[in-house]
């Protein structure tokens, strides 16, 4: 059953999935009413999940169940991965390559950064403490709300340059 995004509790659990490259905006027109459409037929156990999903930042894809009446686990998350594999095929875009890091600029453009190549990208000043990194970790709404974007020297990312 879907929801508004501020209708979900603070605890509602969240999945982030960052695509490999900025969606167009066909892409997201083509996505986002599958998604909605997910959404309110997601089920756990043969009830209505409350939830709400949608793209961010035109790159994220991001669902929002609540769980305080009902524990979205099992099939029901199977179902969400296999959902966004479909995603991933039609938008021709990787879902699920937790090895590249996003990053925000001042101008709010998303460029990634691979594992790899993270420390030296601080090294050379690419990024710095200041640059704002992605917590695709975050697992509740309020964690979405508040911590998804940081510095990274307040991020779980920072311990890979120090």
């Amino acid at each position: 059953m879907i929801r508004d995004l501020i209708a979900l509790p603070e605890t509602s659990k969240v999945w982030i999935y960052q695509g490999d490259k900025e969606l167009s905006y066909d892409q997201i027109d083509f996505i986002r009413p599958k998604i909605y459409e997910y959404v309110d037929q997601w089920a756990s156990h043969g009830q209505a999940v409350e939830a709400y999903g949608n793209i961010f930042h035109k790159r994220f894809l991001v669902l929002v169940a609540d769980e305080s009446a009902l524990e979205v686990s099992g099939c029901s998350i199977d179902g969400s991965v296999h959902f966004v594999k479909w995603a991933s095929k039609e938008l021709n875009i990787d879902f699920f390559d937790r090895m590249n890091y996003a990053i925000m600029s001042e101008d709010e453009e998303i460029s990634t950064i691979h594992h790899i190549d993270f420390k030296e990208a601080y090294v050379q000043g690419k990024i710095t403490d200041e640059s704002l990194i992605f917590n695709n970790l975050v697992d509740t709404k309020h964690r979405f709300l508040t911590d998804w974007i940081k510095p990274l020297k307040d991020s779980w990312h920072y311990k890979f340059v120090s």
